[in-house]
């Protein structure tokens, strides 16, 4: 995952340690000493309760405490808890009819809709683990977490940004049912749809429920069960699926509940969460769907981020929390007339997915006096990692303390075990009831990526002597481009499919909206003529997602190289200057791109 979130304030009324679930993990004394805690809001202790349960425990005990009131809101339109749960009900009832059940994973490829909760919540329900599928991924990609996860059953919308590429799937024989949401049963809009082809394995949502009834128990569904396959290229190559159970997504709602307990109780009050960041990333299921679904929060569903739309939703219907990546900071921060908008609503917000430049947060707070502080988190953590306290020292680029029931610690890049002192660079490393227990079908990579029950995250940084912490840079790889994980062998291999093309190396370089891009460095082949980037995104465009586009392009004679013969990006970036890409208005529109 982009490393970086920020915690959301949220009512509660059932406050620390309290009951989604129906166990509670004591984490005791240990050893260990928790720099930071000296800062932790009030009351706040890192060794309080952590809540662990199931999802559809959590749904289920939201159903309860906050029955009629609106849980989502999407195109002006309500859903209440109860109608919430009815729904995924009947689509839990509707998978099990057709045999899918534990053992079995289902993708979802779907946008920000009301689509999403309801099968998400419903495959779990039904005992199922769910593999989430980006829509700004490309066929490579999403072709290898289909096969890799082994789910042959695949919910969409008619959206044309969504089931053309559906479709494809289905014609490659990787999937069994096809499964497509209306778009405009939430209400037309005009946004373009694709009609459903004449295919037995491929059927409407309303087909696919019509009828089904609830069995007459549930299944049993454990804690330790895996709930998300939660796809992440963690450092290189082709995405792995991180395995996510339910205690560890629970445990991660939990760790917020407990961190922001004293400021719940200060508003005491029913927040408003915009939700243009996509269901699909960790950070938004864990933060706004999950946690808000807990704390019984309205979210408001946006399809898109539309700097229009989001200060209208503030300004109009007194949004009260907006999490965003960094991208829409800037956006936001360079909108000409943020400084005459009412935020007064604005009680959160919050900045993640991606490290937050420093002077983009001075200029937001500036212009509104809204602070904008960023901390850091994984998809392998479910998002908590560390975060910022209501007060504290001032410590610009630092990503804040580790929070409640979370240890951190840095270790020695040439020994991982060997934990250093503050002020020291070294590779992070975590612990904590929100960790993965490895990689999905990878027990090498998972041995590897663990010293004991502690994940080395691949990050490199170091703690200060106030216990907070800092990144300086990553052990390997991959980029963080507008909050999205880029991962330079998918690019090249996408571009070794050029006829013209010899040889390329892809590395991150600075870049002025999305903090990092792609840059191309390609070696011809002999006798060819050079094409511009435009020509370029032009062909690679559909073979990978929009953010993995290559945002510059260097023609070089030669690729530097290991002694052994193969290509170096560690020796391509020592090279370069890290030069910073300026973007065009053209590049730097489309939110999410």
């Amino acid at each position: 995952m982009p490393r970086a979130w920020s915690p959301i304030l949220n009512p509660s009324p059932q406050g620390e340690g309290s009951k989604f679930g129906a166990h509670v993990e004591e984490l005791g004394s240990t050893e260990m000493t928790h720099p930071g805690e000296q800062f932790y809001p009030e009351g706040v202790r890192w060794d309080a309760p952590i809540a662990r349960s199931t999802l559809p425990d959590l749904l289920a005990t939201a159903v309860a405490d906050y029955g009629s009131r609106p849980a989502l809101e999407f195109r002006d339109r309500p859903i209440s808890f109860i109608d919430l749960q009815a729904r995924v009900d009947q689509v839990a009832a509707a998978f099990l009819r057709d045999g899918i059940g534990k053992g079995h994973s289902v993708a979802l490829f779907l946008g920000n809709s009301p689509d999403h909760p309801i099968n998400f919540f419903g495959a779990l329900k039904a005992g199922a683990r769910l593999v989430h599928l980006s829509p700004l991924d490309g066929e490579i990609a999403l072709s290898h977490k289909l096969t890799d996860s082994g789910a042959r059953v695949l919910v969409t919308s008619n959206l044309s940004a969504l089931l053309p590429m559906a479709l494809r799937f289905l014609a490659k024989g990787l999937l069994d049912k096809l499964i497509v949401c209306k778009d405009d049963d939430w209400g037309a809009v005009g946004t373009p749809q694709t009609a459903l082809p004449d295919d037995s394995r491929a059927i409407t949502f309303k087909q696919f429920i019509a009828g089904a009834t609830p069995p007459a128990q549930w299944p049993q569904i454990d804690v330790e069960d895996v709930a998300l396959l939660q796809y992440t290229g963690g450092t290189t190559g082709l995405p792995k699926g991180a395995m996510l159970n339910h205690r560890n997504l629970t445990s991660a709602v939990s760790i917020y509940d407990v961190w922001g307990a004293k400021a719940r109780a200060e508003r005491n009050t029913v927040e408003r969460v915009i939700c243009v960041l996509p269901l699909f990333h960790i950070y938004a299921l864990t933060v706004i769907l999950l946690g808000s679904i807990r704390f019984g929060n309205l979210i408001s569903l946006h399809q898109r981020f539309d700097v229009g739309a989001v200060l209208r939703d503030i300004e109009t219907k007194r949004a009260t929390v907006f999490p965003g990546v960094p991208t829409m900071w800037i956006a936001l921060a360079n909108d000409p007339s943020l400084e005459s908008r009412d935020l007064s609503s604005l009680a959160v917000a919050g900045s993640g997915g991606a490290p937050l430049p420093v002077e983009v947060a001075k200029v937001f707070e500036r212009k509104t006096g809204l602070t904008l502080k960023s901390g850091w988190g994984m998809t392998e953590t479910c998002s908590p990692g560390t975060g910022h306290p209501p007060t504290g020292p001032d410590k610009p680029g630092s990503i804040g303390l580790m929070l409640p029931g979370i240890e951190l610690d840095v270790v020695a890049l040439d020994d991982p075990s060997r934990v250093l002192p503050p002020n020291e660079t070294g590779e992070i490393r975590i612990k904590g009831p929100n960790v993965t227990r490895g990689y999905w079908n990878r027990p090498e990579e998972t041995a590897e990526a663990f010293v004991g029950d502690r994940f080395l995250t691949g990050d490199i940084g170091y703690m200060d002597d106030d216990g907070y912490f800092y990144l300086v840079d990553r052990k390997k790889d991959m980029i963080i481009s507008g909050g999205f994980n880029v991962y330079p062998q998918m690019i090249e291999q996408a571009i070794y499919t050029h006829p013209d093309v010899h040889e390329v190396l892809v590395i991150g370089v600075l870049d002025d909206y999305r903090g990092e891009a792609a840059k191309a460095f390609v070696k011809l082949k002999p006798n060819v003529a050079a094409f511009a980037l435009d020509e370029l995104r032009a062909f690679l465009t559909g073979k990978v997602g929009k953010h993995e586009l290559p945002a510059a392009l260097e023609f070089v004679d030669e690729l530097p190289r290991t002694a052994v013969g193969k290509l170096s990006r560690h020796e391509l970036r020592s090279q370069q200057s890290s030069p910073t890409v300026q973007h065009s208005p053209k590049l730097a529109t489309g939110g999410r791109s």
